[in-house]
């Protein structure tokens, strides 16, 4: 099982006190987004959990949790968020300057093959231009080169709720090529998230953020995990269970997915108890809950090249 912690919201950034109480307990409710009445009870062990995922704008409130996690057994990897966008955009998130420098602790301290770098959404405004974008991006490129395994970009997609235009095909080639030539000269892999466009012929590869291969070299073994069927259609992450909630993101990141207004977003985070197996609030009585099946997914099934006397190689 992977647990994503969480496309719905940040919960390193926001949320490290309740997520590690979740950890010590051994258990997690998850309210279903669309019916607050159905809740999934999911289990948390080492055992169960092979691999979580992280995504954040801000690690640095999850830093101090670290060692816990790693004595407990748990295997884990982030996805850190660092843009060039400022406070009309992302007025909850901290400067850049101090989020490049978290990342770059955290990659002293747990290895670059445990980090991703995303660099999205990309957006175009009179403000933020292609070329505002590839000034930014050398500048993070001159930082961040050894701090992460890869870099990830994607451009805006038209979510409902959010208000800034997807990019025609030309603008999006133009920036691809630009930001894949800054990449190449510092050395840092580039992969494009749940793109229709084919970036392969500037360098930059298909990547899925749930990454089967990449939770491979982390955690040391294989894992049988199918496709996630939730996600977008040209999304290639592997399936997960998100702890997560939607509209409950400080962040106030204008072209966010996840959060309606933000006069929502205060009421729900004023029910937050770091103490409740939920996000927000707490049982009410009314609740029908459900103990999701959960399990390691581990792959037994021993390749050709694996067996005895043939080396440990996979397919």
């Amino acid at each position: 099982m992977i647990i994503s912690a969480s496309r719905r919201t940040d919960i390193p950034a926001l949320y490290p006190e309740w997520f590690m109480n979740r950890l010590r307990e051994g258990r997690v409710m998850v309210p279903n987004p669309y019916n607050r009445k159905k809740i999934s009870r999911i289990r948390l062990s080492p055992d169960t959990v092979d691999c979580i995922v992280f995504w954040t704008k801000n690690p640095e409130p999850l830093l101090p949790y670290l060692k816990e996690i790693d004595d407990m057994g748990y295997q884990y990897y982030f996805q850190i968020t660092i843009t060039d966008y400022r406070d009309d955009l992302e007025p909850g998130v901290p400067c850049t300057e101090d989020v490049m420098a978290t990342m770059l602790l955290l990659s002293e301290t747990i290895g670059q093959e445990r980090i991703d770098w995303r660099f999205d959404p990309i957006i175009l405004t009179d403000r933020y231009t292609a070329d505002y974008h590839a000034d930014m991006f050398e500048t993070m490129c001159q930082w961040l080169n050894k701090a992460a395994e890869r870099c990830i970009i994607s451009f805006v997609d038209s979510y409902r709720g959010t208000h800034y235009p997807e990019l025609e095909q030309e603008e999006i080639e133009a920036v691809a090529e630009r930001l894949s030539r800054i990449a190449s000269r510092y050395r840092v892999p580039l992969y494009a998230c749940a793109e229709k466009t084919d970036l392969a012929r500037y360098g930059i590869g298909h990547s899925s953020c749930i990454d089967k291969e990449k939770i491979k070299r982390v955690i040391g073994y294989k894992l049988d995990l199918k496709k996630d069927r939730g996600q977008r259609p040209q999304c290639r992450c592997v399936e997960s269970i998100d702890i997560g909630m939607y509209n409950t993101c400080t962040n106030d990141c204008k072209y966010c997915y996840a959060n309606g207004s933000l006069e929502s977003v205060k009421k729900k985070c004023s029910q937050h108890d770091p103490e409740s197996p939920m996000l927000i609030g707490n049982l009410r009585g009314d609740e029908e809950i459900i103990d999701r099946k959960v399990q390691t997914s581990t792959d037994y099934q021993m390749s050709l090249f694996e067996m005895p006397g043939l080396g440990t190689g996979y397919f």
